[in-house]
């Protein structure tokens, strides 16, 4: 690991685990990219840069050497307005309207460590040692713009972090029009696209698809990273699967507006951006101010999509969430929502607790409608004190009375909303996000706080804190539900309305800042209707996320196996909910629904009271298998074995970090008629080991051996099974 700078060459070489990013300075004024991919040992880096001359409509940047055009030449933070016609990834415009600006290289500063991002969420290291960094300053002398790119580059994983600073260190002011993450040009064109999409209840499915020629873009316009798009991209090579090829991650360390696209030019060079969307965006930068975009997390794998995944698991697992927690098991709990919805008192909370602390559970949440008068989704958001009608004695009495049953209390809160029919509304109409004489779009009977005002902020501070120091909360379900429309603020000058997005994020991140710090003793669960906002700048805040609000096994599938192509298994919010299911009203076997819910951080979203005493001792041994395979499925390696986006079944598997246990989830969800016999291929075990093999629901635990090598390379003969929606678990465990 570490970052060298060959003067004589003028290449800079960065070194990961087992990858190398390398650039190159042309004429010693254009930063150039030059090979991200497998590690090479950069003895002979001057001469792999190749350019050449091409027509009059690419221009010549120097009248002396007509090979060297910035149209065409790949580069690792291109401008707009000079000679280069490919997407940019910056824009800037001056006081006198022109929009023309070329950065030169100044210098750079190389050291150990890695450096915080001022008011953004990151990426981090515990001890220096760990990571080296560097800052690469390049100038526009004409409209005195300097930009710095910081490149960390880590020890222990095939990982490159990039962000950029915009310096005015002029004299006039500079508006910022389009200020992304990052950009670089890869040589090649052969790529296939992956990304993930969906919406509310079917979030982050998997899309793949071939790259061509013009630009291939994913986007969120939301203000939120959104159910739609989510803020990742890969590029992966055609032959790449889960287990071999070229895979490139792009990951977008942020939570509202992204962007990010892969352009492929007419010479098969692909340039790929991302960062803040630029759509409704500009900045204003006066003289001296600074502005600093968002973190962008690069990984490369040449052992595919699984590989990638992996290397993001870890990383965002260990050295992006934070907190008492981080290395915590995560606790089972019971969520009153599909339970009750509205209609419940103090009496039928405490009954959900007396039943789940015989189950075994080990925490309640008690979600939406403790507050205001909140009877229904219509009324009461930002009026954060408790409703007498249904808590008469208060919270800290509820809560005392589910600490009585040794169960951990928590609590749901939407604190970035209000409603119009509240009081915080009527008392300061002018503290949400909207635009005189418009109307306010409501969503959900909802408008959405301004989050730009110091002032606003500040109340939802001191109102959180002061209800979870009323009583001992351990759990805080911070809810989402509704995107931006109107984006204004009564508090911001005409020339600044369009930052106001942005200065949004950058209110919620400090809100969340304070109330986590203040609070190291509750566990955040961040959630937007589930997975709205299930991205690397939240987890950074709060380790874990609701996934979905749909609970159904089958659809679950499809949505935990997409969300794991980027976010570690220890992040994922995933219950049992009764059957029919209230999404899809489809009915699914227990079985099924807690071995898919046990696949994540486990839990219950129904009435345990109306349960028939066979059901309860089922959930009984559910708890308990959870409890011994806890720390494997939450901090174990995982690889995902069959897709649910095809065929008709599924599954996954975790594996201990010393390779001595794992744990395989096998899910048929259809049925077919005279099927043949199928094997499934394990994957991440010790091949010359030998694995005693066994069913982890099963009483007896019926014994059979096989060698890691048999059971990766031939396969586990799986069972015919007659009917719809049938699982299995199976645990390993390495003979001594």
């Amino acid at each position: 690991m570490g970052i060298v700078f060959d003067a004589a060459s003028q290449t800079f070489h960065l070194q990961g685990k087992s990858s190398s990013y390398i650039m190159q300075l042309m004429k010693s004024k254009y930063l150039a990219h030059v090979h991200w991919g497998r590690r090479v040992r950069g003895s002979h880096l001057g001469g792999l840069l190749a350019i050449r001359r091409r027509c009059s409509f690419s221009p010549s940047t120097d009248p002396n050497d007509l090979t060297l055009s910035l149209d065409t030449l790949p580069q690792e933070f291109p401008a707009y307005g000079g000679s280069d016609f490919r997407v940019p990834a910056y824009q800037v415009q001056m006081d006198d309207g022109t929009t023309v600006s070329e950065l030169l290289y100044e210098s750079h500063r190389i050291y150990a460590g890695k450096p915080q991002l001022e008011g953004l969420p990151a990426t981090y290291v515990e001890d220096e040692r760990e990571a080296e960094s560097m800052d690469i300053t390049l100038i526009d002398q004409t409209i005195g713009l300097k930009v710095i790119l910081t490149y960390t580059v880590f020890r222990d994983f095939d990982v490159i972090t990039r962000s950029v600073r915009f310096v005015n260190v002029g004299s006039r002011p500079i508006k910022l029009l389009r200020a992304l993450s990052f950009g670089l040009d890869l040589a090649h064109c052969d790529l296939d696209m992956l990304h993930l999409s969906g919406t509310w209840a079917r979030e982050r499915h998997i899309q793949r698809r071939p790259i061509v020629t013009g630009g291939s873009v994913i986007e969120s316009r939301r203000g939120s990273s959104s159910h739609s798009l989510n803020p990742f991209m890969a590029l992966l090579s055609k032959q790449a699967d889960e287990d071999h090829g070229d895979a490139y991650g792009f990951s977008l360390v942020y939570s509202g507006s992204f962007v990010a696209q892969a352009e492929v030019d007419p010479y098969g060079t692909t340039r790929v951006v991302m960062g803040i969307n630029s759509f409704d965006f500009s900045w204003l930068l006066e003289a001296q101010q600074t502005f600093q975009t968002p973190e962008a997390v690069l990984v490369y794998s040449s052992e595919g999509i699984g590989g990638m995944s992996r290397t993001y698991h870890k990383l965002y697992r260990t050295r992006l969430c934070r907190g008492e927690f981080r290395d915590r098991h995560r606790p089972i709990l019971i969520n009153n929502w599909e339970a009750t919805y509205f209609n419940f008192d103090a009496a039928k909370i405490v009954e959900l607790a007396k039943v789940g602390k015989e189950l075994g559970l080990e925490l309640l949440v008690l979600d939406d409608g403790w507050f205001g008068k909140r009877d229904n989704d219509k009324s009461s958001l930002g009026d954060w004190f408790v409703d007498h009608n249904k808590l008469p004695e208060g919270l800290p009495d509820l809560a005392n009375r589910v600490n009585g049953q040794d169960l951990e209390f928590g609590l749901w809160f939407e604190p970035e909303m209000v409603s119009p029919d509240s009081d915080l509304y009527r008392a300061h109409p002018d503290w949400c996000l909207h635009v005189p004489g418009r109307r306010r779009t409501e969503a959900r009977q909802q408008l959405i706080l301004d989050y730009s005002r110091q002032d606003v902020r500040d109340y939802i501070v001191t109102v959180m804190s002061d209800i979870l120091a009323s009583s001992r909360i351990t759990y805080v379900k911070w809810d989402m539900n509704r995107n931006m429309t109107e984006i204004g603020s009564a508090q911001l000058p005409p020339e600044r309305q369009r930052e106001t997005a942005h200065r949004y994020m950058l209110g919620l991140y400090e809100v969340m800042e304070r109330v986590t710090s203040a609070f190291p003793h509750v566990l955040f669960e961040s959630c937007s209707g589930g997975g709205g906002r299930f991205d690397p700048g939240m987890l950074y805040y709060m380790p874990q996320t609701w996934t979905s609000d749909n609970t159904d096994a089958v659809e679950r599938l499809k949505i935990q196996y997409g969300t794991s192509i980027v976010y570690p298994i220890s992040t994922m919010g995933a219950h049992i909910s009764a059957v029919p299911n209230h999404q899809v009203h489809r009915t699914t076997p227990l079985d099924i629904r807690g071995h898919v819910a046990m696949s994540g951080n486990f839990g219950y979203e129904m009435d345990l009271t109306t349960l028939t005493e066979a059901e309860k001792e089922a959930v009984k041994q559910q708890v308990a298998l959870y409890k011994e395979l806890r720390p494997l499925i939450q901090f174990g390696e995982f690889y995902r074995l069959s897709s649910p986006f095809h065929g008709v079944d599924a599954a996954w598997m975790f594996v201990s970090e010393d390779r001595k246990e794992a744990l395989v989830a096998y899910f048929q969800v259809l049925s077919e008629p005279n099927a043949p016999l199928k094997k499934l291929r394990l994957k991440g075990l010790e091949a010359g080991s030998n694995y005693q093999l066994f069913d982890a629901d099963a009483a007896d635990e019926t014994v059979e051996c096989f060698g890691g090598d048999e059971l990766m390379h031939i396969g586990l003969n799986l069972p015919i099974w007659k009917g719809d929606f049938r699982s299995r678990l199976y645990r390993l465990k390495m003979e001594e």
